[in-house]
């Protein structure tokens, strides 16, 4: 039985949307931050990105950065770079590896590295002033990463 290039096509993609995500200790990033693979093999939704960015218990990144586009949602900060336009000027691969840990892109960042699990310092149990107990989940999702990524690539002007 031959595979014709369509099947072979379909079974590909069958296979990619049945694969696990990349968990955070096996994110591979390249010298300079970037990380070329999706954590999912899933397109990112910009849509559930936006939200994701706006939502205090999520993302929340609008607490460091001004982001002309969700203007809707109150309080925009001013600790981290504007994000208009960053689309244009970042790759895909760039904005998964910041988003996923800033740290592995600017040494200094103070932003939070949404998907990461291992290697802090002294981490709390939410607002409770004790250790944390057990592993620690990361912020974001891989899905939650992948669509960030795609709502910050429409941001081109």
């Amino acid at each position: 039985m031959r595979l014709t290039a369509m099947t072979v096509a379909a079974a590909l993609v069958a296979g990619s949307a049945l694969a696990e995500p990349v968990t955070p200790g096996d994110v591979q990033y390249d010298e300079y931050g970037a990380v070329a693979a999706s954590l999912t093999g899933v397109a990112g939704d910009p849509v559930n990105g936006g939200k994701i960015m706006a939502d205090k218990s999520q993302g929340n990144c609008i607490a460091c950065h001004a982001v002309t586009a969700l203007n809707d949602a109150p309080f925009h900060g001013e600790v981290g770079p504007m994000l208009d336009g960053v689309g244009g000027y970042r790759t895909a691969e760039e904005l998964r590896g910041i988003v996923a840990n800033a740290k592995m892109t600017f040494e200094d960042s103070v932003m939070p590295a949404f998907y990461k699990t291992t290697g802090f310092i002294r981490p709390g149990d939410a607002y409770t002033g004790k250790a944390a107990q057990g592993e620690l989940s990361p912020l974001l999702s891989a899905q939650d990463i992948e669509d960030v990524v795609a709502f910050l690539l429409t941001l081109k002007d």
